[in-house]
C-alpha cells in the first residue's frame, strides 16, 4: 500500500469472491481499491468506516460488484446484420443471406459495427470480448479508443489461398499486446469445413512457432460432425486432433456437435483447450444438441460464456447466456442440481476468463488481478426479495441491472450513462450505409455453406 490517493475506490457493495477451492460466494460491505489498473485490496469494512483517499470513488451501497463479465465468442461486428435473417436454417442463413451480405463489407462498416457492438456490451456488463471476424484492424482502433478489452483474430478461408492465413497471422503479431496490454491476439480459421487439413496443420505449425493461441468453429452442431463421419471417416474434432490444433491452446466456438468418441480425444490433448458456449443461437436454429457441458467439466476443460453474433443471436447479452445455458443444462441433463446458479456464476467469471487465456489475470475480484468489474443494482422489484443471491444474479437480475462498468480501473459506464461511445452518432451513420450492405443482387457470397 502507499500513501498517495489510489485511482478508484468502490465502498459498500457486496462481492462475488471464490474460495480455495473456487466456490462461488459473496461478502458484504466490501471496499475495492484500485491502483494503476490493478485491483490493490478488497476488504470488508464496517459501514462508517471512512473511504481511504482516490481520484474517484464510487458509493455502491445496495451494488453487487462482479468479475466482468466475458463474451467467448463473438463477431461484433455483424450487429449490423441483427435480424436480417430471421428464421431459417443453418445452411440458408448462410448461403442465401448473412453471407451474400458479408461480401459488401468494409472497413468503414466493420468500425461502426464493432462500435455499436462495444456500446451493448459495455451496457451489458461484458469488460471483454473474443471476436473472430474481417477487417480485424478496424476492431482493433475501436477497442483501443473505447477502452474494452479484447480477444482477437482475423478470420480465413482456404477459399483465400495461403494469403488468408498470412493475414491472419500478421494481424496478431501487429496487435498482440496492443491498446496497452488490453487487446490479446489469436490465428483464427474459420471452421474445418471452410479451411482444409493443410491450412489447419500449418495454422498449427504458426500458432506454436509465434506462441499464439488459435480460434476457430468446430463440431457447431450436430449435422457438421456426422457429415465429417459421412464424407471423410473422423469427426471435426479428430480433424483437429490429425492436423496438430489440439497441441495448440485452442478456443473451440459451439461444440454442440462434439461426440462421445470426441471425449478421450479431447482429454489426450496437449493444449489448452476451452469451448465457448452461445445457447440462445442453438435454440433459433433449432439444433437438436447443446454443448456437452457435463461432459467437459469431467474432463477439466473450460466451457465459457458467449453470444455469437448478433445475426444469429440477435444480442449480445452474456448475462442472458448465463441463465439460459443453466437452464439449458438442467433440461438436456434432466437433473435439476446441474447447473447451479453457482456454477454458472463461475462459468461466467473464472472459466470464461480461462477460456479466452486469461485465467491468470480476470475471472476473480482479488489483489493483482486486473480491475475489471462491474456493478450491479439489485433494488429493482424484478431482483426483490433477495433469499439466494446466487439464483437472484442468474435468474432474475438482467443486464440492465448493470450500473457501472469498468475495465483496467476506468470507468466506462457510470450510472447506465456511456462514456466512451457516442451511440446516436454511430447508429446514424450506420443507418446511412444499410442499403448497400444489405443489397444482395450481385449473386456473391463470401463462402458456401456446405458441410
Amino acid at each position: 500500500m502507499t500513501d498517495s490517493p489510489a485511482d478508484l475506490v468502490i465502498t459498500g457493495c457486496t462481492a462475488l469472491v471464490h474460495d480455495d477451492e473456487e466456490a462461488v460466494g459473496f461478502e458484504e460491505n466490501v471496499t475495492i481499491v484500485v491502483r494503476g489498473g490493478v485491483i490493490e485490496s478488497l476488504t470488508a469494512t464496517e459501514p462508517s468506516t471512512e473511504p481511504p483517499p482516490a481520484a474517484a470513488h464510487i458509493d455502491a451501497r445496495g451494488q453487487v460488484a462482479l468479475p466482468g463479465l466475458v463474451n467467448c465468442h463473438t463477431h461484433a461486428p455483424m450487429v449490423a446484420l441483427r435480424g436480417v435473417a430471421e428464421d431459417l436454417p443453418t445452411e440458408e442463413w448462410f448461403n442465401d443471406v448473412v453471407w451474400p451480405v458479408e461480401s459488401n463489407l468494409t472497413e468503414e462498416l466493420v468500425e461502426l459495427g464493432a462500435r455499436l457492438a462495444c456500446a451493448e456490451m459495455i451496457r451489458g456488463g461484458v469488460t471483454c470480448f473474443a471476436d473472430h471476424y474481417f477487417a480485424m484492424d478496424a476492431v482493433a482502433s475501436v477497442v483501443e479508443e473505447c477502452g474494452i478489452r479484447a480477444h482477437l483474430g482475423e478470420a480465413y478461408f482456404s477459399s483465400q489461398g495461403p494469403q488468408g492465413r498470412e493475414r491472419s497471422l500478421e494481424f496478431a503479431l501487429r496487435h498482440r499486446g496492443g491498446a496497452a496490454g488490453r487487446i490479446t491476439t489469436a490465428l483464427a480459421p474459420h471452421a474445418p469445413y471452410t479451411v482444409d487439413d493443410a491450412d489447419l496443420a500449418a495454422t498449427a505449425e504458426l500458432a506454436r512457432a509465434h506462441g499464439l493461441p488459435v480460434h476457430l468453429h468446430a463440431a457447431e452442431n450436430r449435422d457438421q460432425a456426422d457429415a465429417s463421419l459421412e464424407r471423410h471417416g473422423v469427426t471435426p474434432i479428430e480433424v483437429l486432433a490429425r492436423t496438430g490444433i489440439l497441441d495448440t491452446d485452442v478456443l473451440i466456438a459451439h461444440g454442440t456437435g462434439i461426440l462421445d468418441r470426441d471425449l478421450p480425444v479431447l482429454a489426450g490433448a496437449t493444449g489448452r483447450v476451452s469451448v465457448a458456449t452461445a445457447p440462445r443461437g442453438y435454440l433459433k436454429f433449432a439444433w437438436p444438441t447443446t454443448t456437452p457441458i457435463r461432459a467437459l467439466h469431467d474432463l477439466g476443460i473450460p466451457v465459457g460464456l458467449a453470444t455469437d453474433g448478433a445475426a444469429s443471436n440477435n444480442s449480445l447479452d452474456v448475462w442472458e447466456s448465463m441463465a439460459l445455458t443453466a437452464l439449458i443444462q438442467k433440461s438436456t441433463t434432466g437433473d435439476p442440481r446441474w447447473l447451479t446458479s453457482r456454477q454458472a456464476l463461475h462459468h461466467a467469471t473464472l472459466q470464461s476468463a480461462r477460456a479466452v487465456g486469461l485465467g491468470d489475470t480476470l475471472g476473480t475480484l482479488v489483489p493483482g488481478r486486473r480491475a475489471d468489474l462491474v456493478l450491479v443494482d439489485l433494488t429493482g422489484p424484478h431482483t426483490q426479495p433477495v433469499h439466494d443471491l446466487a439464483a437472484t444474479l442468474v435468474h432474475s437480475a438482467r443486464s440492465s441491472d448493470v450500473r457501472t462498468t469498468i475495465v483496467d480501473g476506468r470507468v466506462l459506464m457510470r450510472d447506465r450513462e456511456l462514456l466512451t461511445i457516442d451511440v446516436p452518432g454511430v447508429v446514424r451513420e450506420l443507418g446511412e450505409r444499410m442499403p448497400a450492405l444489405l443489397d444482395r443482387s450481385h449473386g456473391g457470397r463470401i463462402q458456401d455453406y456446405d458441410t
